[in-house]
């Protein structure tokens, strides 16, 4: 199977993460909220798959490149 690997795309903190491991996705779903100078933003989903991994929990500061996630396709 195939993996695509979601990554941080702002500087900011994560305020929620919407989806767990072992979670189906569709592309577009919202993977987590991430708050970047006062706005909030919603991290997507690209593929349809299964979510195999979580780099983030709420709370956490984060910088471009980081791991967000990875679902498996």
């Amino acid at each position: 199977m195939s993996r695509e690997t979601i990554e941080v795309p702002i500087t900011g903190k994560i305020i929620s993460v919407e989806v767990k491991v072992g979670d189906a996705v569709k592309e577009g779903d919202v993977i987590c909220i991430l708050e970047s100078m006062k706005m909030e933003n919603p991290i997507l989903a690209a593929v349809s798959g299964t979510v195999v991994e979580i780099g983030v929990k709420a709370e956490q500061v984060v910088k471009p490149g980081e791991k967000i996630a990875v679902i498996e396709y």
